[in-house]
């Protein structure tokens, strides 16, 4: 298992190097020393790495060839270090002293080698300290080198420290191992081939100055070659923690290894399955090993592919939308809001907790939203840091929700079409220069989403409406057919009103032509499109009354009025309205359960509600489709009742308001502006008329 380890492990490393070395033979930057010495560095660690995994670890050959890349890049970082006139006569002297340690621990290795092939105790103690000398100076020197200004200036310096600080300590551990405890060389040489492959992914991300810089590597490769190091790596500790575990436990070394490896694999399992992890990885090297955050040929794919998900199965269009949108972040959690002058209400959810519920907003709000397009940092505006004239506007619900981290506006042709809240990703972050203009292509992207499904649906609705148009003309041909009956009746009863026979037919037309005028209005409703009226202070008490009393014949109906409730609204057209709904509350009701009609002043107006305890209807149809023209829960419903209801009272001024809940009814609140208390002596006769 070890061998195996060893093998592929240095394998990767050995494959990793020399694709950078062969990358910087092709490139056709001008050459110089720094050049030449880096890829020699590459070429000769490919080959050290080689050697590890195809001859031996502990083969003389090996052991030259580490001497001969250490060397290599002890070269490169002092041609480095004298470029930026940080190399003076101790940095070059120590430097020196490494190099001779490092020729005597090769010659010490090629001394080693008994004829029969076994390695001298001795020599090997002394070449294992050497080794931890020559590998102590390095990273003294390497040091150093950090300490330039290029090297903390240059994100590439920095990361070739960090390569070099990698192989370095992995070559420090195997000989302070073989110097103190060679039980411990194994898995110290299992651990190294895996570091060393981390060595080569840091050098792919940056060159030795600014004008060398490896060939690039794409994330999802970086991402593997990661897992795949992390997975050596934790073979190579398991198996030096199992080592120990049997020094230690004696008799009991077998149960002790046993419980080492339950333990470690548990460990494992639990860290790989939480999307912290996932998160962190993959923003800690956006951050450390690439110029940007998002690979955004990538995440573009990606969006793309959730927003046009296809098949009967896939979410709605707004849930797609916000999930799109979170990924980009690793955002557990979305809200995608339409946003109205003092509400904002939910268009669709992903994750979120209590995602139907309402929710107040400043009117300043929406035109900030609308006139900067800005992406809002919560946590920013939280501690104080946003601009003011945000923090005056955002809405406290949204401030107090610790899980709500940022807001996308979709804007659409300078229309504000809704709002996106993301959840705070699991690897708390403050959003930066590259999540705005990220966030903010997306945002527009997805508002034209939103504003193209608008469309269609209103392209539906007008082609439903050009269905009742049709349905509308025929209709219209039995009413010319009616009305002609009735006008050859009446041309008819000047000559004949005295014949008994002409008396008894024109009766029967009579009832027909009477039936079936009554079929065709209840089936065609009334649809009013005369000129607007002028408002009028009305006896909304004893409109209700009339309303209910007409249809007391149908269902038991509960009226709780006061004598006179004044209100400005259209009499006719109100109780209109009130006959809509209060034929759909009828129509709601079991026998036995009374619809209750209710009229009382407010302070914001006149209030009539209208309760029953019918099957009530659920948050989703209450909010996307009861108003909607030609939605109707009904079966034979032609979804025009509220829909026209809510038309005739804001052309009024007022609003309506529903209540409902599956299993336990509905409430219809209409709320009328108030009229002053005025002498309307005939209000009663133009109602009854």
């Amino acid at each position: 298992m070890a061998a195996t380890l060893i093998l592929w492990g240095h394998a990767l490393a050995a494959l990793l190097f020399g694709a950078l070395a062969q990358g910087e033979r092709g490139r056709v930057a001008e050459a110089g020393r720094p050049r030449a010495a880096l890829i020699a560095a590459l070429a000769i660690t490919a080959l050290w790495a080689l050697a590890v995994a195809g001859i031996d670890a502990d083969d003389v050959s090996t052991h030259v060839a580490q001497s001969a890349r250490s060397v290599a890049w002890l070269y490169l970082v002092i041609v480095l270090s004298r470029r930026e006139g940080a190399a003076g006569r101790s940095v070059i002297g120590l430097a020196a002293v490494v190099v001779a340690v490092l020729t005597v621990e090769a010659i010490l290795s090629l001394v080693a080698i008994q004829p029969g092939g076994a390695v001298h105790g001795r020599v090997a103690a002394t070449r294992a300290l050497l080794a931890a000398m020559t590998t102590t100076g390095a990273l003294v020197l390497l040091s150093h080198f950090a300490q330039t200004s290029a090297a903390r200036r240059s994100g590439q310096r920095r990361m070739l420290v960090y390569a070099l600080a990698v192989m370095w300590s992995a070559d420090l551990a195997v000989a302070v191992a073989a110097a103190l405890r060679p039980s411990l060389i194994l898995p110290a040489t299992v651990l190294r081939g895996p570091l060393m492959a981390v060595s080569a992914l840091l050098m792919a991300a940056a060159g030795a100055d600014r004008g060398v810089a490896p060939p690039s590597v794409s994330r999802s490769l970086v991402m593997r070659l990661l897992v795949l190091a992390a997975l050596a790596a934790y073979a190579g500790v398991t198996a030096m923690a199992a080592d120990l575990a049997a020094t230690f436990a004696g008799g009991a070394a077998r149960a002790a290894q046993t419980v080492v490896v339950f333990g470690f694999t548990a460990a494992l399992l639990a860290f790989a399955s939480t999307p912290w992890l996932r998160a962190w990885m993959r923003v800690t090297v956006a951050k450390h090993l690439f110029g940007h955050r998002y690979d955004y040929r990538v995440e573009w794919q990606r969006f793309t592919a959730t927003l046009g998900l296809p098949g009967e199965q896939a979410a709605p269009l707004g849930t797609r939308i916000v999930k799109a949108v979170a990924d980009l972040t690793d955002s557990p959690a979305g809200l995608l809001l339409s946003l109205d002058d003092a509400s904002a209400s939910t268009v669709a959810a992903w994750h979120w907790a209590e995602a139907d519920r309402e929710r107040l907003i400043d009117p300043g709000f929406v035109r900030h939203l609308t006139a900067t397009g800005r992406i809002l940092s919560l946590d920013a505006l939280r501690a104080g840091q946003g601009v003011a004239e945000e923090a005056a506007v955002v809405p406290r619900w949204l401030l107090d929700d610790q899980d709500a981290w940022a807001v996308v506006p979709l804007l659409h042709g300078g229309t504000l079409i809704g709002a996106i809240v993301l959840a705070r990703p699991p690897v708390d972050r403050a959003l930066d220069w590259e999540d705005f203009d990220l966030l903010r292509i997306v945002g527009r992207q997805t508002a034209s989403y939103l504003a193209e499904e608008r469309a269609h649906a209103a392209l539906a609705d007008a082609q439903r409406f050009d269905e009742f148009n049709r349905r509308f003309a025929f209709l219209m041909h039995d009413i010319k057919n009616v009305a002609s009956q009735l006008t050859l009746v009446a041309r008819n009863a000047e000559r004949h009103a005295d014949n008994p026979d002409f008396r008894a037919d024109m009766l029967a037309t009579l009832r027909d032509s009477a039936g079936r005028m009554t079929t065709l209005l209840a089936r065609l409703g009334q649809h009013d499109g005369g000129r607007p009226e002028a408002l009028q202070a009305t006896d909304v008490a004893a409109l209700a009354a009339r309303a209910t009393g007409l249809r007391r014949a149908q269902h038991a109906i509960r009226l709780d009025a006061p004598a006179a409730c004044l209100a400005h609204a259209h009499p006719a057209r109100l109780e209109q309205a009130l006959g809509h709904l209060l034929q759909n509350a009828v129509e709601a009701s079991a026998d036995g359960e009374p619809v209750v009609v209710t009229v009382r002043a407010e302070a914001a107006g006149v209030l009539i509600a209208i309760a029953d305890r019918g099957c009530g209807m659920s948050a989703g149809f209450v909010r996307d489709q009861l108003f909607r023209p030609f939605a109707s829960s009904k079966p034979t419903g032609f979804g025009i009742g509220a829909y026209e209801a809510r038309q005739l009272i804001h052309a009024m001024g007022g609003r309506i308001e529903v209540v409902s809940q599956e299993g336990a009814g509905t409430e219809f609140r209409i709320l009328l502006p108030a009229a002053a208390p005025v002498s309307l002596p005939d209000a009663s006769l133009e109602i009854a008329a």
